[in-house]
This record gives C-alpha cells, structure tokens and sequence, in this order.
C-alpha cells in the first residue's frame, strides 16, 4: 500500500496547531482577562492555575513550526516572508509573556510592570496569530515559487477583525478554564464574564464566516454549491450543538460543560477553516504537494514524529491529570 506523505504530513501539521490552538488558547486567555480580576489574590489563582502547564502547552507551536519548516519548506519560506512582521511581535509577546510568569513572583516593587507584562504578551500573541491566519486566508501572493506580495500585505479589515475575534475566542477560553479551576471570587467573577464573552465570540465567529467565502471564489463554491455543501452541511449543525451546551452550561452553574463547549467551538471552527483550504496549504496557489519536501526527507521526518508525538501526548495527558481538580488558592504552585 502507498502512503501520500505529504497528506499525512499535512494532517500531523493541522493536528498541531489545532493542539496548540485549544490548549495555549486558554491560557493566553487567562492573561488577557488579567486586568479583569478584583484583587492581587485572584490574579495569583489565575496565573496559578495555568502555572503546571503552560509551557507544555507551546510545545506543540515549536513542533507545528518546526514541522513546517521540515516538511513543508516552500511553504515556510513563503509564509514567513509574507508573514514576518505578525509572527516576530507574536515571538516577542510569548517571551515577554514567558518571563512574567517567572518575575511576577521575586518581587513586590516591579509586580505589577509584570502583571502588564502578562497581559500585553498574552493579548498582543493572540491578536497577531489571529492577524496571520487572516492574512493566510484572504490568500497570499506568489510568483515563481516565490512571495512577491508587499510588507504590509497581511495588515487589512479582515485580518483586523480575525485578529480581535482570536482575542476575544480566547478570552472566552480563559473565562471558561478558570471558572472550572477555581471557587469563590475569582470564579464568580469569570462566570460573570463567560456569557458576555460567549456571545461577543459568536457574533465574531459569524462576521468572519460571513465575510470568509468572499475572499476566494474556491472557498464559496466549497460552502454554497453542491455537492461540496453536503461536506460543510454537519460543521453548522455541530456549532449549534456546542452553543447550546455552552449557554447550557453556564446558566446552570456547570464547571466543565461551558471549557468544553468552549473548545468545540475553536475546533468546528478550524475544521471550517480546514475544508475551505484543502488542497492548499498556502491560499490561493500552493497546494501540499507543491510545497512538500521529497518523499526520502518526509519518511526521515515521519520516523521521529510517530515516537514524539505520542510521547508529547503522554506528557501532556499525564501533567493534566496530576494537577486535575480545583486550585487551592492558599497552596498555588510557586
């Protein structure tokens, strides 16, 4: 039987950032709802609470990344080129990020210089991811194998408004976290904002599918002329599903139900994204074959990924399970 490794490498790459989205997508959440909480002991439960795990959680940008560059090397190149200037402030963030959550605890005088720290790196990282998967999806231009679109190419409405529709998604991902994490204040107060941030994340949701078919003629063919809507015709139905346990969830004090829900909605929300794209892997020329490296480097890549990637899901799975339950705000973790 013959293997397209280019496909499945395409998969492994889509299963990583999808990782990386659900699970880093809380946590930068938890930063950008910083400035929200009441007290200096609710933004310690809240950093707390992401504490354990928060570094595993990039683990899987290092190897989306990597794995595009090692896989997929005309698409990096391009990517890259076009996307330089989103990617390196959203760098930057996550370092700025990185080491508020180690400073924040040595001091008192500079604690609250680190407390902008955390928020600004988590806000400014989801705000320029979304900005690059909008400037990917309304297409980036290439001529001979080469980007040949301008500097400021990714910096439009659209990538604007994916941009701040990733913010407030994660925000919901971060009110969501902590309300299952915690009781009391910190708790209350995240369930206050759950429903706000729920709906402002839906009204974003439909702007951005409203306004995403339009941006390429494949992408409307593929969501509104047969036979490709009996494809995209579950993906609607399985977002009214997770709305509805959402809202559920909420309104009746449930703990895990609404971070679930959550997480469907990012989830259905790149599938939508997936099947707009396939066959491309850089919108609206470059397919996954055409940017694929050779079939000996994709099988070299292949042999190391299929023992990592399992080992990374065990890892994971098991940090996770071993600080599963509710923080105590009086012991926290540093």
């Amino acid at each position: 039987m013959e293997f397209d490794l280019a496909f499945i490498w395409a998969g492994i790459i889509a299963f990583a950032v999808l990782t990386y989205v659900v699970l880093d997508g809380f946590d930068l959440g938890v930063g950008i709802l910083f400035p929200f909480a009441h007290t200096k002991k609710d933004r310690d439960t809240m950093m707390n609470s992401v504490a354990p795990i928060w570094d595993g959680n990039e683990t899987w940008l290092v190897l989306g990344g990597g794995g595009l560059f090692a896989v997929f090397p005309l698409a990096y190149a391009v990517v890259m080129s076009a996307l330089y200037m989103p990617i390196i402030l959203m760098l930057l963030a996550l370092v700025f990020r990185g080491v508020a959550f180690e400073y924040r605890w040595r001091t008192e005088r500079w604690k609250k210089v680190w407390d902008i720290a955390f928020f600004g790196g988590s806000t400014v990282a989801a705000l320029c991811q979304g900005i690059a998967l909008g400037a990917l999806v309304q297409g980036i231009a290439v001529t001979d194998r080469h980007y040949s679109g301008g500097w400021w190419d990714w910096l439009t409405p659209f990538s604007m408004l994916t941009g701040i529709a990733v913010v407030i998604g994660y925000a919901l991902l971060g009110a969501t976290w902590i309300m299952m994490k915690t009781d009391g204040a910190v708790h209350h107060r995240m369930r206050d904002l759950a429903k706000p941030l729920a709906i402002a994340t839906l009204v974003f949701i439909a702007l951005v599918s409203v306004w995403t078919p339009f941006q390429n003629p494949i992408y409307f063919e593929r969501w509104f002329t047969m036979p490709g809507m009996l494809i995209t015709l579950p993906v609607p139905l399985f977002m009214a599903f997770a709305v509805y346990k959402l809202f559920h969830g909420i309104a009746n004090g449930r703990d895990v139900a609404p971070f679930l829900a959550s997480m469907a909605l990012f989830v259905i929300s790149f599938i939508g994204i997936g099947i707009s794209f396939y066959p491309m892997m850089v919108p609206p020329s470059l397919t996954i074959w055409d940017v694929a490296a050779p079939d000996s480097s994709l099988k070299f890549a292949l042999v190391g990924t299929v023992v990592l990637v399992p080992l990374i899901l065990g890892y994971t799975a098991y940090a996770y399970w071993v600080f599963r339950g509710k923080l105590d705000p009086e012991a926290g973790y540093h």
